[in-house]
């Protein structure tokens, strides 16, 4: 079924709130729905519309899958405490990555996040809670990368022919479908969201396994996540759509001490875009890319180079895979 678009400049955010809050409550019922926040402006934006719809009767939760930002966890709940929004954190890092080892293609590594969550950790708190609907943040440029092959979008499912009843257990509502990022962050805003969190940059649903090239085991998410702290503080006052550090797989050959350091290289990559559908790397000045590569290489153990990309959208994604 085709997706009619709403475009942000034609959107009137408290009317779209309004109106999805009406089909949700509808929708659900007197039953309870459920949904996961990862702290990104999809997910803060349903959550909130959620909410205003359901109340308590929905069930919000935070998956700790051990591949989010540092302190992510905390920080999210904290935030949406004060906007009268439970939820509820769920250590579920052991399952994550039991699901990650020893895979290295990047689709296999989507897909074992997806199967993981929606399947294993998602499907026992549904069953727990009786939920027979899942909330979620899919935007329209999910489904249009998805079905283009672009890549495999973890929250699409009907659009590729799968049935979340027969495969999971449960319906999926999607209240923002219609909408692409510019008109979520409006949306976002028009609930009453934080600026951290409306204008918040995007952040990929395979989380930092989709920042490490080959196997995301934990040494590795535990390098990249050091690497985006530094990354994200270096560039927090850079006006770019979205930046990150990518942990290649390959290592390189530097110099330490006057001996070879056989050791790792980062990739940064920060982009000027407005819907993600097309996009230029940002034109940072020579002195924050030397600083930031200062850092990388004296703060994060075992790094011996930086490097930036300079390719724009298309023919190069904004995420590395």
């Amino acid at each position: 079924m085709a997706i009619t678009e709403i475009k942000a400049s034609e959107l009137d955010p408290q009317d779209f709130i309004r109106t999805k809050a009406a089909e949700i409550s509808e929708t659900v019922g007197k039953g309870c729905a459920i949904n996961a926040l990862s702290g990104g402006v999809d997910s803060s934006a349903v959550t909130m519309v959620g909410h205003k719809a359901l109340g308590d009767r929905l069930k919000t939760y935070f998956i700790d899958n051990g591949i989010m930002r540092d302190g992510e966890p905390q920080r999210i709940v904290d935030i949406f405490k004060k906007q009268g929004v439970k939820v509820e954190i769920i250590d579920a890092k052991d399952k994550f990555f039991r699901a990650l080892k020893g895979i290295t293609d990047p689709e296999e590594k989507r897909e074992a996040i997806t199967q993981t969550f929606y399947k294993d950790v998602f499907g026992k708190l549904v069953k727990q809670s009786k939920a027979k609907y899942l909330l979620q943040g899919t935007i329209l440029t999910d489904v249009d990368e998805t079905v283009a092959g672009i890549k495999r979008q973890h929250n699409v499912f009907e659009q590729l022919g799968i049935d979340p009843k027969k495969t999971f257990g449960y319906h999926i509502i999607e209240p923002l479908v219609q909408l692409r990022k510019d008109g979520v962050r409006k949306v976002a805003a028009a609930a009453g969201l934080p600026e951290s969190i409306f204008n918040r940059m995007p952040f990929p649903g395979p989380a930092l396994s989709a920042r490490v090239i080959g196997e995301a085991t934990p040494e590795k998410i535990r390098i990249v996540r050091q690497a985006t702290r530094i990354t994200e503080e270096e560039l927090a006052g850079v006006k770019a759509f979205q930046y990150m550090a990518i942990l290649h797989q390959d290592r390189v050959t530097g110099m330490r001490d006057g001996k070879r350091d056989f050791g790792m290289q980062i990739e940064i990559r920060c982009w000027d875009s407005i819907d993600a559908r097309r996009a230029e790397p940002t034109k940072l000045p020579y002195d924050v890319l030397f600083g930031l590569s200062r850092r990388l290489t004296t703060e994060v153990a075992g790094v011996v180079s930086v490097t930036y990309n300079i390719t724009s959208k298309p023919p190069s994604t904004m995420e590395a895979v």
